[in-house]
């Protein structure tokens, strides 16, 4: 036999990926069957996925659960508040995984937990290493917003581990998926006609590719794979040849009052810009990846300048493009 999945989020454009690429595997593959849970219907098809329509800050999924006989929980329901159109974010992170954690540690069944987390847990700051390693932890910037969610969910996943050490845990960190159809925040930012910048500063950047994050999950399923691992495409782009390479112009900005300023000029063009996203802006973020490669058994297919470059393909060149520029 093999798992019964539940993919909490399953709404979410990376959730609903995760969940049809499990239900694909199939028994030869692992997995004998694949539960969707959200409060609202996915935009596209399911496949062979079971959708519940349920609220996982309530006990109905401790219900779910018991009533699907599930034995693997992934959980991916974590979102930053302009992702959920600015309602209840911080409830659905945070009270939202304490709930699931509870599920998971009066079921009987559940032997595995699969946890979506993010490099926005290390924050970002002038004070950061060149790379963060899983031990370390953040020196700025997670005093607010979904850094801040991000590690009082990892804070809970823990005490749950503490709980229940028969459970499987995987905390997988990722940096945001890039991709046209994935909807986050640098996806968001990039796609704007022009990009507000921090005046003085060039980020480090990273991505992870679709494909990656994809095969990374399923493979925290159908093996055991207990620790915390950080996944990002190898190496870094700066955010200057990021701009340039999309053809799109810069705005440059003093750092005081940038957030605010950033915003206000990205909604004149129609777009947002996240809240959580101007301390990256300027100080940006890399993680190292080593682990993932030596413990966890996984080689990214894709580095962080192959997945823009996807990323660029795609998605509408900018007024620079169109003038000859690079």
């Amino acid at each position: 036999m093999g798992r019964v999945v539940l993919v909490t989020g399953v709404s979410g454009a990376l959730a609903s990926r995760v969940s049809r690429a499990l239900a694909e595997l199939g028994e030869s593959g692992g997995v004998d069957r694949v539960v969707g849970i959200d409060m609202r219907p996915p935009a596209g098809e399911l496949g062979g996925v079971k959708f519940v329509r349920a609220d996982i800050r309530t006990p109905v999924v401790a219900k779910v659960m018991a009533v699907e006989d599930v034995d693997t929980v992934v959980h991916l329901d974590l979102a930053p508040a302009e992702s959920r159109g600015g309602s209840g974010a911080k409830e659905r992170n945070v009270i939202g995984t304490m709930q699931v954690l509870a599920a998971c540690q009066r079921s009987q069944q559940v032997t595995k937990f699969v946890l979506g987390s993010n490099t926005a847990v290390y924050g970002s700051s002038p004070r950061d290493p060149a790379l963060f390693h899983e031990s370390d932890s953040a020196r700025g910037g997670v005093r607010s917003g979904f850094p801040k969610d991000l590690v009082e969910v990892e804070g809970y996943t823990r005490g749950f581990a503490r709980r229940r050490p028969d459970i499987i845990i995987t905390t997988l960190r990722a940096a945001q998926v890039l991709h046209p159809d994935i909807d986050t925040p640098f996806r968001n930012y990039l796609t704007n006609p022009a990009l507000p910048t921090v005046i003085g500063f060039d980020p480090r950047l990273q991505f992870l590719h679709l494909e990656d994050a994809l095969a990374i999950i399923t493979q925290s399923v159908v093996h055991d794979r207990p620790g915390t691992f950080n996944a990002a495409g190898d190496g870094v782009l700066l955010l200057s040849q990021i701009a340039r390479r999309l053809g799109r112009p810069t705005l440059p900005l003093p750092l005081p009052g940038f957030a605010s300023a950033a915003g206000r000029v990205i909604r004149t063009m129609g777009g947002q810009l996240s809240p959580d996203l101007h301390r990256v802006l300027t100080h940006g973020r890399a993680v190292d990846t080593s682990a993932l490669r030596e413990i966890f058994g996984y080689d990214l297919t894709h580095t962080t300048e192959a997945t823009f470059e996807a990323f660029r393909e795609a998605v509408r060149p900018g007024i620079l493009s169109a003038l000859g520029g690079r």
